[in-house]
């Protein structure tokens, strides 16, 4: 069946999450900007606005949960721990990830800063375990051979899954040619990939396949790379955080235009790009207040006419863009 004619799946119905035997939902939600960051996102998120903004979570239609050890020096995990003990615990049958990162400090990625992360990672969110845990951002830390090396970090997290302090591991970063190394190993159950797979940027593909093909979670962050697709690049002209070239952001003028003259949202079509595609599990949106879940799945459940998505993929950008 062609891409065209596949129907987007409801936001909140379920899927298997690769060989785990979890069930996510097509959506999850991220919690960097709960860490209040305004240097990356340019405004700051109060404690109560991330508490609130978490209980709405648990509330809500989508039951997988994405953060990290190093988003805001732990004050994402910290914030979300508080409601976990307010409520006694995890809601049932939610799946709440996070992610092992280098030292702060020193840069340090050993296997001995992998159980230490972990450590810190389960204090603040007051929980003994969880059900998915990713090493994050190796490259910019180690290389390919020293974290898959004896006393490494992959090792570590190894070691923590067979001890039963995470159900499930996987992989999260940037270079597609290294996530599919990582994905070949068999070591991992998921692999988060960002800003690669999107309207725009289709870098992404040959990872979605590798991780399709071996039983793996594939998971899709940052669908807005960083908020171009949202308020176009005029208002944002950076995507990922990055300076893009000319080229990039008239391919997204003129994708703007489209979606403008079929009365869709920008955002809406970025987001269901690749919530439509299935071999994504799940993609990641990051959250910064209660509002912006609904929001989200009003954006996932828009009514977008088939003809629009022929006419956006006329305006990609080819990849030679990318390298200005």
């Amino acid at each position: 069946m062609p891409l065209d004619d596949l129907p987007v799946p409801g936001p909140s119905v379920r899927r298997p999450f690769g060989r785990t035997g979890l069930a996510v939902t097509p959506i999850c939600v991220g919690t960097s900007p709960l860490a209040s960051m305004p240097g990356l996102y340019g405004y700051e998120v109060g404690e109560q606005r991330a508490r609130a903004t978490v209980e709405a979570v648990f509330d809500g239609p989508f039951n997988f949960l994405d953060t990290s050890n190093s988003y805001g020096g732990g004050s994402a995990e910290r914030r979300i721990g508080a409601v976990v003990r307010q409520r006694g615990g995890v809601p049932s049958g939610f799946v709440l990830a996070t992610k092992v990162d280098a030292d702060p400090d020193t840069g340090d990625f050993s296997g001995e800063r992998v159980r230490r992360s972990a450590e810190e990672s389960l204090e603040r969110l007051g929980v003994d375990r969880v059900p998915l845990l990713y090493l994050h951002d190796p490259e910019f830390h180690i290389t390919f051979e020293e974290a898959m090396g004896p006393g490494g970090a992959v090792e570590a997290l190894v070691a923590l899954r067979d001890a039963g302090v995470a159900a499930h591991i996987g992989i999260a970063g940037g270079p597609i040619g290294l996530l599919c190394d990582y994905v070949a190993t068999g070591a991992f159950d998921a692999v988060i990939s960002h800003n690669r797979w999107t309207l725009v940027n289709r870098e992404a593909d040959p990872l979605l396949d590798e991780a399709r093909d071996r039983g793996v979670a594939f998971v899709n962050g940052a669908p807005y790379g960083g908020g171009m697709l949202v308020k176009g690049p005029d208002a944002q002209p950076r995507y990922a955080y990055r300076d893009t070239g000319e080229a990039v952001r008239d391919a997204v003028r003129a994708m703007r235009r489209a979606c403008d003259e079929h009365g869709v949202p920008l955002a809406a079509a970025a987001l269901q790009f690749s919530l439509r595609d299935p071999r994504v599990t799940s993609t990641i949106v990051g959250v910064s207040e209660p509002g912006r879940i609904e929001e989200t799945v009003r954006l996932a459940t828009l009514p977008i006419p088939a003809s629009l998505w022929d006419e956006l993929d006329r305006h990609l950008p080819s990849p030679a863009a990318w390298l200005d």
